[in-house]
């Protein structure tokens, strides 16, 4: 099991995505991240530079979870959970 951090900007964003009706479908992302954040599928995307390191998953189209994985630890960072392309 991965433990999951959720950063001040992603908790923001949590109330956007309870009042959308993609909500069920962050849970399963999240859910997924807990057990194995490199799962493929559903497929994620290792971002290019300047952001190295982290990783992205599709909510929709438009919405995208951000988030990055300490391997050592057993982290995984929520950065972003609602916007990508405003």
């Amino acid at each position: 099991m991965w433990t999951l951090e959720i950063s001040r900007e992603a908790l923001k964003d949590t109330g956007k995505v309870e009042r959308s009706h993609y909500a069920e479908t962050v849970k399963r992302i999240l859910a997924i991240l807990t057990q194995n954040p490199f799962q493929n599928p559903p497929p994620y995307k290792k971002l290019e530079p300047p952001t190295a390191n982290f990783y992205s998953r599709r909510i929709n189209d438009q919405h995208r979870i951000t988030y990055t994985v300490h391997k050592e630890e057993k982290v995984v960072k929520i950065v972003r959970m609602w916007t990508h392309y405003e």
